[in-house]
Parts: structure tokens; sequence; C-alpha cells
């Protein structure tokens, strides 16, 4: 049978390795849509204003989100600063913290804006305070080395890029490489794959390199990105090739390869704003954040691009994609047997326009009106 015949699937909870919480009324708000779209465990982005780069600040801010939803499981990063020092390294280490965030300094113009335009600045939001040059954090990643720290890498170069490069993704892969072979133990995670070409790099490293890829960038291109607020983030989604090939990553089995939404959540209206003034960067997927990977995983299918006829593999290589090579990466301690597990089941549902709060915030939602599976949790 092929998965587009399947009318409902059991999974374990997806986790979520890359999600962006934000703060005050955005966070009470984005909090609870994690479970509704599949997720028990997320990985928590540190480019708050002001950046999270103390332990003290990413325990304070744990605290806020596990009273908001607290069947969650936080995975706590700090962001990469002059001020993260190996003994702060190693204090993170000891409380728990699991990985430090870089961000290429905000340096170029022009590349992303919507549309162009010289306004449109920086790798992506709040990343103003982002480094400018690796040497200077040597002894830190030897430090994250020796304890066991996951370095997140936005793997976008900054300055000025070369034709040759083709993208800001592309330009920072040699980066990659040689942060590799300078700490061959540090694990790294390259984020938010766009392009075949990050694919490979990745898979040409070592086992303690891998990448997280998005829902959004399985089904967005680049000329999407053009039209639609909603569909305008960072990285910019690339060709039609480039979508294909990750989702010929994510059902292949291979362990380098796990879910990361970056599902990131501006208010509505900043969305909307009109030219020449570009959005914000980041799409919102959070409320069907595993849905719309099965989605897309359908419409790959559909268009030829992977094969679903065996129904069965292919869900076996969804849940190593969404659930089981993320928390086998970080390392997480064994879960006990699972309490939980989501239901997928074919019930007309589509993609809501928004969420909100009574008029007082609300967000779009990627893909609005799009046919997904309903999500229910479920006793085991």
């Amino acid at each position: 049978m092929k998965l587009r015949d399947v009318q409902r699937l059991e999974l374990p909870p997806s986790a979520d390795m890359h999600v962006h919480l934000r703060q005050g009324a955005m966070m009470e708000l984005v909090v609870p849509q994690i479970r509704r779209g599949g997720v028990d465990t997320v990985f928590v982005m540190p480019n708050l204003q002001p950046p999270i780069t103390t332990v003290a600040q990413a325990l304070e801010y744990k605290a806020l989100l596990q009273a908001i939803e607290p069947r969650v499981t936080y995975l706590m990063s700090l962001f990469l600063h002059p001020s993260v020092t190996p003994s702060v390294i190693a204090e993170a280490a000891a409380a728990g913290i699991v990985g430090v965030k870089l961000y290429p300094q905000d340096m170029y113009a022009n590349t992303h804006a919507f549309p162009p335009s010289p306004e449109s600045t920086g790798v992506t939001t709040n990343s103003e305070n982002g480094v400018s040059s690796f040497d200077d954090f040597a002894a830190t990643f030897a430090a994250m080395e020796a304890h066991g720290l996951v370095l997140n890498l936005h793997g976008e170069a900054h300055g000025d890029v070369p034709a040759a490069a083709g993208s800001l993704e592309e330009a920072f892969l040699p980066t990659l490489a040689d942060l590799h072979a300078r700490f061959p133990r540090l694990r790294i995670v390259l984020e938010h794959c766009s392009t075949a070409g990050a694919l490979d790099a990745v898979r040409a490293c070592g086992p303690e390199v891998a990448a997280t890829i998005t829902a959004h960038h399985l089904y967005l291109t680049g000329d999407d990105s053009k039209v639609d607020p909603l569909a305008f983030c960072k990285p910019i989604p690339k060709r039609a090739s480039d979508r294909d090939a990750l989702l010929r990553a994510v059902v292949s089995g291979d362990p380098k390869f796990f879910f990361g939404s970056d599902s990131a959540p501006h208010p509505l209206a900043s969305k909307r704003a009109a030219p020449p003034a570009p959005p914000p960067a980041g799409v919102f997927t959070q409320p069907v954040a595993t849905q719309l990977v099965v989605l897309a995983v359908e419409e790959a299918a559909a268009r030829g691009v992977v094969d679903d006829a065996d129904a069965d593999a292919v869900r076996a290589r969804l849940e190593g994609f969404l659930s089981r090579h993320g928390r086998a990466f970080y390392r997480l301690p064994p879960p006990p047997p699972p309490q939980e597990a989501i239901r997928l089941e074919r019930r007309s549902e589509t993609v809501p326009a928004s969420v909100g709060t009574a008029g007082a915030l609300e967000v779009g939602v990627s893909r609005a009106g799009a046919p997904v599976f309903s999500l229910s949790w479920v006793p085991r």
C-alpha cells in the first residue's frame, strides 16, 4: 500500500530540534501550539532580546516555557558571544544546556529582501550580535568539544558572496568543513539546510556532523518566497531541485538528517506590511509541524520524487527523521516506554489561516487551507 492511500498513521511524538518560541505575549501564544503539531521535545533558539548568553538566562527562560506547557521537554541553548567563555561552557554543561547557537554577524544586504531592497539586512531575527570571526572562539569550541555541547550553525556566509558560490549557504560550506577538521570531536548541526550542496557537505563529514531540515523547505521554492510574505524566510528556499533533494534525504533513513522546523512566528500585521518595507523573515508551522512534513512527502511521491510504494517502510523512515535521529544525535537519555503516541487520521482537516489571542495578536500559518492529517494524542 502507498503512503498516499493510508488513512491512519501512528507515530511516536516528534522531536523538533529548532524552534523559535519568542518572549512575552508571543511566547504565551506559540508554546501551546507545540503539541498541536505532534511534538513533545524542542530545541529552543536563544536569539531573544537580549540574546541568551548566560546559564542563568537560559534556565529562567526554560522555567517560563515549562510554566506554559509542562508536557514538553525543552532543550536549551546559548547564543555564541564573546562572553560565552570556556568557563561558561563548563557551567552550561553542568546545568544541562545542550547547545550553543552560532549566528553570522549581520554584514550583508539585498540578498534576501522581499522584494529586493537595500533596507533588508541580517541573516535572521535578532542576529545583530552574531559572530564575525570564528578564530576568536577556538577556545570555546574546544571547551564544547570537551564537555559534549553541540555547536548549532546558522550556515550562511556574511559579506559579499561570490557568484560561483551560488548562495549564502553554499558559500558557508567550506567553513563547516574547516570547523569539522579543526574540532573533529565537536558535534555540529548545520541548521535548516536549503540546498542539495549542503546535504552533500554534511554527508562528507564524519558522524559528529548532522543537519536539520525544516517542513517549509520541503514544499517552498525561492519563487514562492518572492510573492508570499508568509513564505519569506532565511535561508531563502532555493530551486525545485534543492527541495526535492531535501525530500529524498528525509525518507533516506540517514541518521545525519533530522527534523528542525525553524518555525518562526511574527505578527501577521508585520508580515503583511506593504513594500518597500520587507516583512520579517520566518515561516510559522508549529501548529501543523508534523502534518506538513507528511504532506510534503506525499506530494513528493505523487510527483515521482520519492517512492512511497511501501507505506510501512516510508513510515519507519519518517519516524526516524521526525523522532529518533535527533534524539540520538543529542544523546538524550533513553526515554521510558512512551505513554503517548500521535495518531494521524484523514478527516478533511485543513491548515488554519492563523492562530491568535482574541484579536490582540495573530500569527499566520504556512500553507493555510492545505489538506492535512488530523492529529491527536493517544495513550500507548
